[in-house]
């Protein structure tokens, strides 16, 4: 992988880890009474969503993108989260005794699970709906071609 590459992965992180960061921020601030301190983080925050597309752009260009490549991504890095990333995590809280964050881990390995399992059914489904539609466009095909053939002969 490139060292470009690579640092477009880090600075996408860097700003969807700020976005979050901020509206957190915001959070506390709007709940300590400063809606104006509140309003700079949301403000700051969006600012940092759209970094961070910039950077999708490059990473992941539209043009070579489809939903169904979508959903493979997706898979791939829920699968990932709940079968090596959490379990590692959760292997560690264990070993400090960090019992809030086992419990995390664990909430986050099913629900990782869950979000794989329902981008897994959606990319099974946009199958049966493609070849659905290749199996129509593949009748009118042969009628437009049956059409055409008539009217070459005539």
């Amino acid at each position: 992988m490139s060292v470009t590459i690579k640092n477009l992965e880090a600075a996408f992180a860097g700003e969807s880890m700020a976005h979050i960061k901020y509206m957190y921020f915001a959070r506390i601030c709007r709940a300590a009474g400063d809606e104006t301190t509140a309003k700079v983080f949301e403000e700051t925050a969006a600012q940092e969503v759209m970094h961070a597309f910039g950077h999708l752009d490059l990473l992941y260009p539209a043009s070579k993108m489809s939903p169904a490549r979508c959903l493979e991504m997706a898979i791939e890095g829920e699968t990932y989260e709940y079968t090596e990333m959490y379990p590692s995590f959760r292997h560690a809280a264990i070993e400090e005794g960090q019992h809030a964050a086992v419990a995390e881990m664990d909430e986050q390995i099913a629900e990782s699970k869950v979000h794989a399992d329902q981008f897994r059914m959606t990319l099974e489904k946009a199958a049966k709906r493609f070849a659905a539609l290749a199996k129509v466009e593949e009748k009118h095909a042969r009628h437009y071609q049956a059409t055409l053939d008539s009217v070459k002969k005539a």
